[in-house]
């Protein structure tokens, strides 16, 4: 296998410091997705040039600001090749995947195949044309319930549900064919929980059945729901609510960025996470979007959901060290107050 084809043979990129003379090629499965979308939009900034690459099963085409689009499944194959033999990428970022745990349980060869076999059909076809970097959107869900918090990469894997499995099955994909005899490098963020929209009021999160506890406590708020359901008020924590480390959209986007960097100029693979290492708990939530919102929605108490943990947050002092990362929206209130803006604006 020859990875790199397009990317390393020039001598601009031998020099960290002048591979964006000319404009790196980046293609992004997933693009019209909620993360996937403020990616490409921060890559169209940053002077990349961009396709997406998306079947607008849960994204949406409007959402794509900037660069190229192609509509597809990684199913595929051949249109999905086509696509790269066509543009010719410097690396991919590989955001598209099915995300809800609780469906994950109840589906879950749906996440197998649309997560695990689709991400082997992206390298595959990379390794096939010569496309030899990745960044690759992860999850906490690889980790489970940890005995530990917060998490470091290190913490052992152990995901309760089929999504965080499927996810820890690309990874060990990822990290086998970057040890082979290959030119393959991949950056693979963890996420935990991604909240918030663009600041400029461009983008935000868009779900026809939203499942992500802020932006469904804004709807409540809204009057979209009679009342938001808190899953669980008896786990092992203060106030016996989950909790979840909440990084604003904007500061994951900026990590992509700086992952892309780091392997245009020659970095090695990596796995990072992605966190502000602080958590909230659904309570504590609630009671923000309470605050921003000046309205007292109505919450139900109801039992746990299957595969949640109790709590997840994450030790993010290794990709502050090797990506030179520093987040600029590290704030529950600005990523709730960003969220209702965008709410808001959906109803102009």
């Amino acid at each position: 296998m020859v990875f790199g084809l397009w990317s390393l043979d020039s001598p601009c990129h031998q020099d960290a410091g002048c591979f964006m003379s000319k404009p790196s090629r980046i293609l992004v499965t997933g693009g019209a997705g909620y993360i996937g979308s403020h990616v490409v939009l921060a890559l169209a900034e940053a002077g990349y040039d961009v396709l997406t690459f998306d079947n607008l099963s849960t994204g949406n085409r409007w959402a794509v600001l900037e660069g190229e689009f192609v509509q597809g499944d990684l199913s595929d194959r051949e249109k999905f090749r086509e696509t790269v033999l066509t543009f010719k990428p410097d690396a991919v970022m590989h955001f598209a995947a099915s995300i809800e745990v609780g469906e994950s349980v109840k589906f879950p060869l749906k996440y197998y195949i649309n997560n695990t076999v689709n991400l082997l059909n992206t390298v595959d076809i990379m390794s096939q044309v010569g496309v030899g970097k990745m960044i690759f959107s992860s999850t906490a869900a690889v980790y489970g319930t940890p005995e530990k918090v917060p998490v470091t990469e290190s913490t052992p894997l152990a995901p309760i549900n089929p999504y965080g499995t499927s996810k820890m099955m690309s990874e060990r994909i990822l990290t086998d064919l970057n040890e082979s005899e290959s030119d393959f490098r991949y950056i693979s963020l963890r996420y935990f929980n991604v909240a918030g929209a663009d600041p400029g009021g461009r983008l935000g999160q868009v779900y026809k059945n939203p499942t992500h506890l802020i932006t469904r406590a804004l709807k409540t708020a809204k009057g979209e729901y009679d009342r938001l359901q808190i899953f669980g008020t008896d786990y092992p924590t203060p106030d016996g609510t989950g909790i979840r480390d909440y990084i604003h959209v904007t500061d994951i986007a900026d990590a992509h960025i700086k992952a892309l960097e780091h392997l245009l100029a020659g970095g090695t693979s990596d796995i990072l996470n992605c966190g502000y290492g602080k958590g909230y708990s659904v309570s504590e939530v609630i009671n923000e979007v309470r605050i921003v919102t000046g309205i007292d929605l109505a919450v139900e108490e109801t039992a746990r959901r299957e595969g949640d943990a109790a709590k997840l947050v994450a030790d993010s002092s290794l990709i502050r060290e090797k990506l030179s990362w520093e987040p600029k929206y590290d704030n529950l209130e600005t990523i709730v107050r960003t969220a209702w803006e965008w709410e808001k604006s959906r109803d102009s």
